[in-house]
């Protein structure tokens, strides 16, 4: 009974699966010490409007977007997934040095972009390897703990950064472009090393031929794993980029420090969540947690519109971890369960390109929402789209009753 339970829990999960999380616990490190910062130093250092900051933050996801699904399509045409992961991680690093550089929007818009392209190249190949590494029962477990690994990289860059922010310039409501600078050059180490553990502690995990019959490419992908896509859509069409909760904190009187704690907060109740709601989604239909994920992200989205006092933020923060730490993981285990393994590049590509692309769309729409009408306007829209997709999502019958 005692082996069974580690070859079932976290100590019995594949190499692979460690690799790409400790990868993954890395580069958040790295990541996450400046992308929080970059909107306020857009804002603040810069002066740079809303409307630019939200145009910056969704191109950057769009770019990302219009590479993961290529990327994921050729990781199934190669039957190899590794090391257009690794690839991808070493464009992101490569990238971060010119935010230091930056003395304008369009050097940070460029070092952005060429960041999110890193993304784009590893993201779809990278989650194929773990659905490849590991069987549909741990599935739920594997994405899980990585999204657990992944979070809790993200918790001690933003630790990091608040820890630099607050000896370089204490309790100061506005970031200086040296405290910004100074992160920037701290965020390498952890970028670099994060390559290095992909390269030379995972495995390429062998790809059988496709069986007759079964087709590479997106004409596999079927109805069941296209009708969730489009779901998801509505979804992500209401899902701006997390830059307007960091500018919706500071407008409510946040100082950095602050911001960077609720950030903290954020990740560690995400990183809390993560696995134990990916296991659970193993022994539950998957829609049932997803779904209750998108309706705890509509009363999140609402609070944070109807806030009127800077604590309240810290709350609802706290929450916005849990409904990525319930919700995230999972969706990604669902991806693998609709569709044959010889298209799962593909479909994690589409699946990624979908929330990518419409990063776009949605963060210039809340951006022009704060401008013309409040600065809830757009949460109170988000809250909205995801009332109507929890909905979709309920009356969608996949074929299997597990999903």
């Amino acid at each position: 009974m005692t082996n069974h339970k580690k070859r079932s829990g976290i100590r019995g999960l594949p190499r692979n699966v460690w690799a790409v999380s400790l990868t993954s616990f890395l580069t958040d490190i790295s990541s996450e010490m400046i992308l929080n910062l970059v909107p306020l130093f857009l804002a603040n250092v810069l002066n740079v409007s809303t409307t630019v900051i939200g145009l910056i933050e969704g191109v950057a996801e769009s770019t990302s977007s219009l590479l993961k699904v290529v990327s994921g399509w050729f990781s199934d045409r190669l039957r190899r997934r590794k090391w257009l992961a690794v690839a991808g991680y070493g464009i992101s690093a490569a990238a971060k040095p010119f935010f230091y550089l930056a003395g304008g929007w369009p050097t940070v818009a460029g070092a952005r972009w060429v960041d999110r392209v890193g993304k784009g190249v590893r993201t779809a190949p990278r989650d194929a390897l773990i659905a490849d590494s590991i069987d549909g029962k741990r599935r739920g477990l594997a994405f899980g703990f990585h999204r657990a690994a992944d979070t809790a990289g993200a918790m001690l860059g933003i630790l990091g950064a608040l820890a630099a922010v607050w000896v370089m310039q204490g309790g100061a409501e506005a970031l200086t472009a040296a405290t910004f600078r100074v992160v920037v050059l701290a965020s390498l180490v952890p970028a670099g090393i994060a390559v290095a553990v992909l390269a030379y502690g995972a495995r390429e995990v062998r790809q059988a031929s496709p069986e007759d019959g079964v087709k590479v490419g997106f004409r596999g992908l079927g109805r069941p794993f296209l009708l969730f896509l489009g779901i998801v859509a509505l979804f992500e069409l209401g899902n701006s980029a997390d830059a307007f909760l960091v500018l919706r904190a500071q407008d409510l009187g946040t100082s950095v420090v602050g911001i960077l704690g609720m950030l903290v907060v954020f990740n560690f109740v995400y990183a809390l969540l993560s696995t134990p709601a990916g296991a659970l989604s193993d022994r539950v239909p998957r829609k049932r947690v997803i779904v209750g994920g998108w309706i705890a992200y509509a009363l999140i989205y609402l609070g944070v519109g109807l806030a009127g006092r800077a604590w309240s933020m810290w709350v609802l923060y706290a929450a916005y971890g849990a409904y990525y730490g319930i919700a995230f993981g999972t969706a990604k285990a669902l991806v693998a369960d609709l569709v044959p393994v010889h298209v799962r590049g593909t479909a994690y590509g589409a699946y990624s390109t979908v929330i990518g692309a419409l990063n776009l769309p949605a963060s210039v729409i809340a951006g022009a929402l704060w401008q013309a009408v409040s600065p809830g306007a757009p949460f109170f829209f988000g809250a909205a789209l995801a009332l109507v997709a929890a909905l979709g999502l309920m009356v969608w019958r996949p074929q299997s009753a597990r999903l």
